[in-house]
């Protein structure tokens, strides 16, 4: 009865695409002076999780993300409105912040859908 529970998989796919999101955009705001750096992404959570996305981890030494973070496919996104820097820099920190905060709220969401699932199963069992 209990072998497959898809709502902790989800929670638990959710919090990692969050951390991987989050390295990437850390990695934009470190190079956000890098004369003709590209701001990178990685494709939205709901995306990602219908495609059965990679949650593999795959690191080419430690400390590196390279083209992917914890198992997603880092991609270039294009700058916004088309603003560059002179430099040919599109990272935007305004826009990296904006993007951060909206990684802590979907981690925070996966932490509580994780617990509230939690709550659920244990009533289930009768334990508290």
């Amino acid at each position: 009865m209990f072998e497959k529970l898809q709502i902790f998989r989800m929670a638990h796919a959710m919090a990692q695409h969050a951390g991987a999101r989050q390295s990437v955009l850390a990695r934009n705001m470190a190079n956000a002076d890098t004369p003709g750096y590209k701001a990178r992404d990685i494709a939205p959570f709901a995306q990602t999780y219908e495609n059965g996305g990679g949650f593999q981890t795959r690191v080419t030494r430690p400390g590196h993300v390279g083209e992917r973070a914890g198992g997603y496919s880092v991609d270039v996104r294009k700058a916004a409105d088309g603003e560059m820097d002179p430099n040919g820099n599109s990272v935007s920190l305004e826009q990296e912040m904006l993007k951060a905060v909206d990684v802590k709220r979907q981690h925070d969401r996966s932490l509580a859908i994780y617990k509230s699932a939690l709550t659920v199963l244990r009533s289930a069992t009768g334990r508290r």
